[in-house]
């Protein structure tokens, strides 16, 4: 065992091409041969390999490793692990040579920098030519022009970007190019043109193939050495699919040479605006009908983009606070989901949230114990959905009935003192008959809080049932050539009992 500092290191091996060899990596490998030094390959799959065979340059390998790993993490682990072991027990350095270049898609070579100096291992790296260098060259594209390297098995929707280049390495067989081709198909059309290299720059393997974005797992041949080129969209459909491009659009709706009506908009006169939004959103749901829903999802975010937009403008915020703002919370209330924490069933889940909540308060200098239990419902809520809310905070500390019986009387003795305020007559009466009529609605709100119904949809419900048989008696009206000053009461009842029986209401 040698008394010196073990040292460890890391050739790139280029493209495959030996003319793209750099003579020091090839002094270095000629050496290795001459002196007491192991050289290790990450894998005998690449085609330099047959230069050191000629050579008669001894080297290991750790294709094994491939084998006795499930994952490619625990792969490169594993290696860097018997690379270390080997750096201190071998009397001389230890030559470890890679694809390509070092720095490039080598995840062994970054756990190699990250635990070499807590080992007491000198760590070496001598560059060669990389593959995106052929990329470049063979693609024919600028990356001046915008351009990204992404890693095939690890690629998410939230890493593409149309308005630049993509390679994507990694590619090693038709699986992975399938679940490439899935994910490049949420941000790109199915017909966009990709182009797939396998060997670039390696004579007489080297191929070039451009292939619409749903075939691109039909493409033979997926190796060590093969790349997928998404060039840059000129086109607008996959940037509309962007967030950045909905924030560009609504800068320039705010901007002077946007929309007047836009330009002129205020946090005051969108007030409306957001809550019919969000109800035509309702009903969408509705009406089950997830076309409309997209539209009119869209038109609620376009709600969220314009408050957001005013704030940006005086500088308070932007859109990606709100965004940061929101992932935070979403994080910090689900720690079981990502944290440590437990909740076997939504109860549990909602005992941990309105904890945090508490939390979150207590941390902002808020004495939870001096406020209401009714505070933090909002003050525009719908009259029938403020009311459930109420009930349910007071249920919270006991203020609440036991028995569904008790409630339902407290609803007969509602009705019983609207009856005694009508009974007053309209000049005495008024104040007191919209009081006790709040009352009676208000004892309703119970009853479907203790059947487990929510009111308003209930309510939407008998709005549905309602408007279609209404909408029955009017078209039999039509057809008789009749209009409703020619028919009474009776004859409209008669009609509404038929709706009855023939209209199935949709119980969506």
């Amino acid at each position: 065992m040698s008394t010196s500092n073990p040292r460890i290191t890391v050739l790139g091996l280029g493209t495959g091409d030996e003319d793209q060899l750099t003579l020091g990596v090839w002094k270095k490998l000629q050496l290795a041969a001459k002196s007491q030094a192991r050289l290790f390959l990450r894998t005998k799959d690449h085609p330099m390999v047959q230069l050191l065979d000629v050579g008669e340059i001894p080297y290991e390998t750790f294709d094994t490793n491939y084998m006795s790993n499930e994952t490619f993490e625990g792969v490169y682990e594993s290696i860097a692990e018997e690379l270390i072991t080997a750096a201190k027990s071998h009397a001389t350095e230890v030559l470890y040579a890679v694809p390509g270049h070092p720095m490039v898609a080598e995840y062994t070579v970054q756990l190699l920098k990250q635990r070499c100096p807590s080992e007491g291992i000198e760590l070496q790296i001598t560059g060669g030519e990389s593959f995106l260098d052929q990329a470049f060259l063979r693609f024919g594209f600028d990356p001046i022009d915008g351009f990204q390297l992404l890693d095939a098995t690890s690629i998410s929707r939230y890493a593409l970007n149309p308005q630049l280049h993509t390679v994507i390495g990694q590619v090693y067989d038709t699986y992975t190019a399938s679940d490439l081709k899935i994910s490049l198909m949420d941000a790109y059309p199915d017909e966009y043109k990709v182009v797939v290299g396998h060997s670039l720059g390696v004579v007489g393997q080297e191929q070039i193939i451009e292939v619409p974005l749903h075939e691109l797992d039909h493409v033979k041949g997926y190796g060590n050495l093969s790349l997928v080129w998404v060039p840059r969209s000129e086109q607008e459909g996959p940037y509309n699919r962007t967030f950045g491009k909905l924030h560009e659009i609504v800068q320039i709706l705010r901007s002077p040479e946007g929309c007047p009506w836009d330009r002129e908009q205020t946090h005051e006169s969108l007030r409306k605006n957001l809550i019919e939004e969000a109800y035509e959103v309702l009903e969408t749901i509705d009406e089950d009908d997830p076309d409309h829903m997209c539209e009119e999802l869209g038109d609620l975010l376009l709600q969220v983009m314009l408050h957001a937009q005013m704030e940006e403008e005086i500088g308070t915020f932007s859109v990606y606070d709100v965004i940061a703002t929101l992932n935070e919370k979403l994080i910090r209330r689900h720690p079981h989901v990502f944290g440590e924490s437990k909740a076997d069933d939504a109860d549990e889940a909602l005992v941990n949230w309105n904890a945090i909540k508490v939390e979150e308060k207590r941390k902002k200098g808020i004495d939870v114990t001096q406020q209401s239990v009714l505070d933090g419902i909002p003050r525009e809520l719908p009259g029938l959905m403020k009311a459930m809310k109420l009930q349910k905070k007071a249920a919270t500390v006991g203020f609440d009935w036991t028995e569904l019986d008790d409630v339902l009387a407290k609803v007969e003795e509602e009705l019983v003192e609207l009856r005694e305020a009508i009974a007053l007559g309209a000049k005495d009466g008024a104040q007191q008959r919209r009081d006790e009529l709040g009352d009676v609605l208000f004892s309703i709100v119970n009853v479907a809080r203790f059947l487990k119904v929510d009111p308003e949809e209930a309510l939407a419900q008998t709005n549905r049932k309602f408007m279609q048989r209404f909408s029955y008696i009017e078209e039999q009206l039509r057809l008789k050539g009749l209009s409703f000053e020619q028919t009474g009461l009776s004859e409209m009842e008669v009609y509404w009992q038929e709706a009855k029986k023939v209209i199935k209401l949709d119980q969506r």
